[in-house]
């Protein structure tokens, strides 16, 4: 109640985890210390993917564009979440609540569109490896890269002016530590099953055409993969698709158990711890996924510290 008389009209309460005050403290250096691996792996992917001419291929491209967006959705959720974290006051400005959920949301479902458009890029590598160079042309990479960016910003320009322009009545209590889409219909004061509805189609077209998408790119690339009878070069089609596997995983287990059922009670119990994996964690663990399975990262890394050092002395 304190809380409430202290929040100017217009503002918005971040619960988050504060009906687990236990926790706080513990998630506090857990997500500090996840947002600095966040911005330590990824830059160094921005850093050697640009500096080191033997990684400007079209999958280090689409990886600098994912790199980047993790660094950026990451930022635009991180340091609000600490200060929430850190005290009392889990207030968020109007402003900052709209340009978070705006920012969030584009830069979110930009990524489904680019995880698509690389498992693309892996069923060319692999299943038309000598076509590759005339079919990845940097131009037409940049293309497909602008359009995902296009459609990430289209579907936060329309998702979150709908969300949005609900009537609230006064109500202000976000049930989660930043302000998305399937938290903040529930504050809206009249019946939302349209709306729910209208996310779930929205879902159904970003999220699951992607993962349909990506299934059936991995399945051009399994067929393939299986009539290679040389052991290397088995062992390099897994190393070019594992690591984009695991971050497929990752990203669209987690998001689309929140989107897909919003207003489900398991979204109610669990859907911020899920929403902390995919917009925290994942972040953190994609540099460490790409580069510890990849020796091309891990040779630019070395060739990188190395330049440094002789600099140096």
């Amino acid at each position: 109640m304190e809380q409430n008389n202290e929040t100017s009209e217009g503002d918005f309460i971040l619960l988050g985890f504060s009906d687990q005050p236990q926790l706080e403290a513990i998630l506090f250096v857990v997500i500090l210390i996840s947002y600095l691996l966040t911005i330590l792996g990824n830059t160094a992917i921005i850093l050697v993917s640009c500096l080191d001419s033997k990684l400007h291929t079209p999958m280090y491209f689409f990886l600098t564009n994912l790199s980047f967006l993790d660094l950026c959705l990451t930022t635009s959720i991180v340091p609000q979440l600490l200060w929430n974290l850190k005290g009392p006051a889990k207030t968020i400005t109007s402003t900052g609540c709209a340009i978070q959920l705006y920012v969030s949301l584009s830069l979110g479902s930009t990524e489904c569109v680019l995880l698509t458009i690389m498992a693309f890029d892996r069923y060319v590598a692999v299943c038309r490896p000598l076509n590759y160079t005339s079919v990845m042309h940097p131009s037409f990479c940049k293309s497909v890269a602008g359009i995902a960016w296009l459609c990430g910003i289209g579907n936060a320009l329309i998702q979150g002016t709908i969300t949005l322009r609900l009537p609230r009545c006064g109500h202000h209590r976000v049930h989660n530590f930043l302000c998305e889409v399937p938290a903040m219909i529930n504050l809206a004061c009249f019946d939302i099953h349209a709306n729910e509805v209208q996310l779930f189609v929205a879902t159904l077209v970003l999220l699951l055409l992607s993962v349909a998408l990506i299934l059936v790119s991995y399945g051009f690339i399994v067929q393939a993969v299986t009539k290679i009878k040389s052991f290397q070069a088995w062992r390099k089609a897994l190393g070019t698709c594992g690591s984009h596997l695991m971050v497929v995983s990752l990203f669209y287990g987690t998001i689309t158990a929140v989107y897909i059922q919003p207003n489900s009670s398991y979204a109610h119990t669990y859907g911020k711890f899920i929403s902390l994996f995919y917009t925290v964690v994942t972040p953190a663990l994609n540099p460490l996924i790409y580069t510890l399975r990849n020796k091309d990262v891990k040779g630019a890394l070395g060739r990188l510290f190395h330049r440094a050092r002789d600099l140096g002395s």
